[in-house]
Order: structure tokens, then sequence, then C-alpha cells
């Protein structure tokens, strides 16, 4: 019982570990010619949106402009978290908790 208990405390600070690790992973993505800027960090948290004065003007470019801008932050930091998951075990890192 102490054993599974254990495991799972194990388990616990490993996922603590790499969510840590993955909140210091910072992409930022652009839309409309920089006039839009979304800064996220890899655990897909967006820590900034920046919007030029000249979007404000029009709200169906602005809006289409920051879907793309999240979207495409989206996807690079996807790309990242796989990487930086792949460099410290994977999902096989769990495997061997024994839970």
């Amino acid at each position: 019982m102490f054993s599974k208990i254990k495991a799972i405390k194990d388990m616990r600070n490993q996922a603590k570990k790499m969510q840590s690790a993955l909140a210091e992973i910072i992409e930022v993505s652009e839309a409309a010619h920089g006039g839009i800027r979304i800064t996220m960090d890899g655990n897909q948290v967006v820590q900034r949106v920046e919007v030029a004065d000249t979007m404000l003007t029009e709200k169906i470019r602005l809006e289409g402009a920051l879907k793309e801008a999240f979207n495409e932050a989206v996807q690079k930091i996807q790309k990242k978290m796989a990487a930086k998951v792949k460099e410290m075990g994977g999902l096989d890192a769990f495997k061997n908790l024994g839970v």
C-alpha cells in the first residue's frame, strides 16, 4: 500500500517538474504585419496580448488577426512542448512509477 502512495507522490512530483519546465518555454506569434502579438508559455497560458492602435478601427480585421495569431502561437507551443516532454523522458517517465 505504501509503495502505491509513494508511486503516486513520485508521479505528482514528475508532473510538477514537467509543468515547471514547460512554463519556461515562451513563444511570440504575430499577425496583421505585427499589428497583433500574442505571447504564450509552454503550458498554453497567454501571457500577453498586444494590439496596435491601427487595428482598433477595423473590428473584423482585428478579430481575424487575433484568431490567426492565437492559433499560430498554439501550434508553435505544441511543437516545443512535445520536444520538451520527449527530452524529459516522454510519457515513459510515468510508466516506471508503478501505479
